[in-house]
Order: structure tokens, then sequence, then C-alpha cells
């Protein structure tokens, strides 16, 4: 018998604008999906069909650029946190072969005085390809939107005030990527584990991932097996980042996903996807919630800031030496 898997397919316009009862069944559907498998589906989540089409259009452009206009806007020093990080760089926690993929990273605009500014390195600007710029920073900034009401509704949902998160995430230290899986040439050449995306969990509080442009993208759930995710055109996939297990004290679940490499009739062409990783501020505490705690449920992390726990990955996973 197949495994039921729970990714339930919501609409965020329930929450923004629904009636009492529609944002108490939103905050429910999304706990439970984020207990049971750490995964959803989201529709109406801000964005048009036409900016997302927009999106990838300018993603694919980028990586079209020689490599020599790519690397320029490559600064290790950010440790992959801005601007372009190019092949071989980044792999999964634990993996001794680099995923299978390049990508560019935009994070914050502070624009309202706010003293974390200093804490951010600026974006960089894609000097070739204004509408890039563009277009990605009006993506970042609806992303955010969707993702501050996520969090409402699970801050209700854990027994939080609604609003819980939101000085915690406002100016936060998000990231919007755009990832080029670029095309195997020569599949026998690879090395056995040499995947497009090694298993792992993310990072941050959540993840929002506009469709990406090719199937791949896996969850492990409880019985151990590789479960497909696919979400309609129009949707985002939501996820539960490390950081929200970490405070929830293991409740909500930070599922490991992988991005497997296609059949081999299609190893020779590219697979684009972007996510947002959403952070909050660095100086946020993640220490487990006293509410997630208990005789069955005794506390699982040490405490630390969310800046710290950013740190220490980026390490684990080669971006920070």
């Amino acid at each position: 018998m197949a495994e039921e898997v729970n990714i339930p397919r919501l609409d965020l316009n329930d929450y923004i604008q629904g009636a009492p009862e529609q944002k108490k069944k939103f905050s429910e559907d999304i706990g439970r999906a984020f207990t049971d498998t750490g995964f959803v589906t989201i529709a109406n989540h801000g964005m048009t069909q036409e900016l997302m089409d927009e999106l990838y259009a300018e993603i694919k452009k980028f990586f079209s650029l020689p490599d020599e206009q790519k690397l320029k806007y490559e600064k290790p020093e950010l440790a992959g946190q801005r601007g372009y990080t190019s092949k071989g760089k980044e792999k999964a926690k634990g993996a001794k072969t680099p995923d299978m993929k390049e990508f560019w990273q935009s994070g914050q605009t502070v624009t309202d005085g706010d003293s974390v500014k200093e804490e951010y390195p600026d974006n960089v600007i894609v000097e070739e390809l204004p509408r890039f710029n563009e277009v990605t920073r009006e993506v970042y900034q609806r992303l955010e939107y969707a993702g501050k009401h996520l969090l409402r509704a699970i801050a209700v949902y854990l027994g939080l005030d609604e609003n819980y998160f939101d000085d915690k995430v406002h100016n936060g230290n998000s990231i919007l990527r755009g990832i080029h899986y670029f095309p195997i040439e020569n599949p026998d050449s690879l090395p056995p584990d040499a995947v497009r995306a090694g298993a792992h969990e993310d990072i941050n509080l959540i993840t929002l991932l506009i469709g990406a442009s090719a199937d791949g993208l896996e969850v492990l759930t409880a019985k151990g097996s590789w479960y497909p995710v696919k979400a309609q055109m129009q949707d985002i996939v939501v996820n539960v980042g490390d950081m929200l297990q970490r405070l929830t004290n293991n409740k909500l679940k930070s599922t490991t996903h992988r991005v497997v490499n296609p059949p081999r009739e299609l190893m020779k062409t590219s697979r684009f996807s972007v996510p947002f990783f959403l952070h909050p501020k660095s100086n946020m505490d993640l220490t487990c919630l006293d509410i997630c705690i208990d005789e069955q449920h005794p506390k699982q992390y040490p405490d630390a800031t969310a800046g710290e726990y950013l740190d220490e990955r980026l390490r684990e996973i080669g971006l920070k030496m």
C-alpha cells in the first residue's frame, strides 16, 4: 500500500483575507502538515504568473553569461551570501562530493534606518541585466510578505501571539537564491554519489520555493522512502527549516530533501530553481520554546542565536572557512 504523505495545497488568501474560521482552519492545516511532513504547497502567494515567468527568464539569462562574466560577481569573502557562487563550491552537510549546481544570492535591502543594515553586505548588481536586479528585488519583497503571514499562521498553531515572529523577521537575513543545475554532458564520468543537490535540511525558519523548471525535488518520508514533491505550476512549495524545528523542539519537522538527477535522456538539460530562505535577524533567540518542552519531549538543543547557528551551518556545507 502506498504511503500517505500529508503535503496539502493551501490558499494563503484564506489566512490574509479570510473570515475567522478560514484563518483558524488554515493555521491548523499548515501546523498539522508541518508537524507531519514539514511541507505544504501554497496558492495565492502574492506573485503573478507573469512575474514568476520573468524571474525565470532573467535567471536563465544570467546563467547563460560566459563564465568569465559570472566570475566577476563571485565574492568568496561573503561566504556565498551575495552574488555568484560557482560550480563545485557547496555540498550537503556530511557529503564528500559537491552538488552539481551554481547559484546567485540576493539579500535584504534595509530602507527604514534600522541599524541591522550595518550587518548586511550590499547586494551585488548585475551590470549586463538591469531587469535581473529589479525582478529579483520585487520577488524577494513579495515572498518576504507571504512568509511573514505564513509565520503568523504557524505562531497561532503553536499557541503563541500571532505576531510573535514579526519583529524577528522584519529586516531579517533572508536570501533569494537562483539555482542552475547545469547539464551533465558525460554521466559516465560522474562520481557515484554525484547529485544535483544532496540530501539536506534547510538552515532557516521556512523556505518558499517558486516552482522549479523540471521535476527532481524529493522529500524523505517518516518510513524512510523518497517521495516526489510536485506543485501546480502557479503554486509555491513551503517547508520548515532547522531554525524553526529547533525553536519548536522538533514539534515542527525540518524534513530531509534532495534534488535527484534526471533520467539519462534528460541529463544534458538544465534545471532552474528559485528558493527564498526566510531568516530572522541574527540576534533572534532560538532557545526551545517552553510550550514545546514536557516530560515526553525533553529539550533537544543547546541555546543559540540565529546568527550563531547560521555561522556553524555555513562552515558545515563548505561556504565558510
